[in-house]
């Protein structure tokens, strides 16, 4: 018998799981370093970031992810380093991945910079068979995976100014195959290809706009494109849309508690048939910043 059970499990979060790989998230503008390790540093000041993200809720075994990373620039030179942690949960599945980022930043002008980055990443895939009701338990290509670790290493480049930025990643290099019979991969982990990139527009001296787009392209799946326009008012208040092609429109809200402290919220509903069996989804996060004399600023950076 096939494990018919195990690959509907897999393929049940649609993007999620089998054909997104990477954990998705609505608010990936603020989260930037899971998907482009040149990012790491680029603010200007020890950043830690920390969210929550419940998909699909009511759909029984639908993905919840957790994340948190912290970055920073190293003083005097132009290097970056960065550390995250994504737990993401789906179905019957379990995987902890933990990843390193290492930076090099050129001023190529007065205004712009490009950086290269590294990631290394340490992944623990986990696959509880209890969770599963197959026709024939006794099959033996069902079978528990217990923190299954692979490593994987991706790069990275990030084209930024105070306004604007551009990015080109590929987080993971290796392709990983988990459940191989007869050919017929299961699950099979592979390359994700990231583009990103957003504009700050100065609408008056106390309304900021900007539109911003991220495209993952990932071997035998659609092209996902997300489309977003944020609005930053009085420099404390973010709120704003997003579009994802064929999958999802969400809002998005945002207040800057103070100097250092960010709080996010946001909400997806999804346009797909997939919507008659869930409510949406949630995600909400705090970035907490660490500034000294040196690097404490007057204005925040909208990405």
């Amino acid at each position: 018998m096939k494990t018919r059970i195990l690959f509907f499990a897999l393929m049940l979060s649609g993007f999620a799981g089998f054909a997104q790989q990477d954990a998705q998230y609505t608010q990936y503008m603020y989260n930037t370093i899971n998907i482009n390790p040149a990012y790491a540093g680029s603010r200007g000041v020890l950043s830690v970031f920390g969210l929550h993200r419940t998909q699909w809720v009511g759909l029984d075994g639908a993905p919840t992810t957790n994340a948190f990373s912290i970055n920073t620039p190293i003083n005097n030179s132009n290097l970056g380093v960065g550390l995250s942690f994504v737990n993401d949960r789906i179905g019957p599945t379990e995987e902890n991945t933990i990843s390193a980022d290492i930076s090099y930043t050129v001023q190529t002008s007065e205004t712009y910079k490009l950086s290269f980055g590294v990631k290394g990443t340490a992944n623990l895939f986990s696959l509880d068979v209890n969770k599963l009701n197959p026709a024939d338990a006794n099959d033996p290509r069902l079978y528990n995976f217990d923190n299954n670790f692979t490593p994987n290493i991706g790069a990275g480049v990030y084209f930024h100014s105070d306004k604007l930025y551009v990015g080109l990643s590929v987080p993971n290099f290796f392709e990983t195959t988990r459940y191989e019979d007869n050919s017929i991969s299961v699950s099979k982990e592979r390359m994700n290809f990231y583009l990103i990139g957003g504009y700050v527009f100065d609408l008056s001296p106390s309304v900021k706009f900007k539109p911003a787009f991220l495209a993952k392209s990932i071997e035998g799946a659609p092209l996902q494109l997300d489309l977003s326009g944020n609005f930053l008012i009085n420099e404390k208040f973010t709120i704003g849309a997003a579009w994802r092609w064929s999958a999802a429109a969400s809002v998005m809200a945002g207040f800057q508690i103070t100097d250092g402290l960010f709080v996010g919220y946001g909400y997806d509903l999804e346009t797909t048939r997939l919507s008659r069996y869930n409510s949406g989804s949630h995600e909400i996060f705090l970035r907490f910043e660490l500034f000294n004399k040196y690097n404490k600023i007057t204005s925040p950076r909208f990405f």
